[in-house]
């Protein structure tokens, strides 16, 4: 996996940019992804992902039986919450 700043020196060499200006562009990138995420639950970044916020519901507490035991349990309460998705656009998936 790439890390934040080899992302940065690789677009710096391929693109003849300075570094602090490729990073710029990212940072501001960044922040209008996380805008229209929070905003309209979803940001695109063509060419690459779609990114989607799934709001999950809360469940309540359950009881059940462990498969291995075979004794009754009981399954915690979970809150609802917000998870992210990344979603591979055409041109992602056909590239590898």
């Amino acid at each position: 996996m790439i890390s934040k700043s080899e992302l940065i020196q690789k677009i710096a060499d391929e693109t003849s940019l300075a570094k602090k200006d490729v990073k710029s562009v990212l940072e501001k990138l960044m922040d209008v992804g996380h805008k229209e995420l929070k905003k309209a639950g979803a940001f695109v970044l063509p060419g690459f992902a779609k990114f989607v916020v799934i709001k999950k519901p809360a469940t309540p507490e359950r009881k059940g039986i462990n498969p291995f035991t075979k004794e009754p349990t009981t399954f915690k309460a979970k809150p609802a919450r917000k998870v992210l998705k990344a979603r591979p656009v055409k041109a992602a998936k056909d590239a590898v």
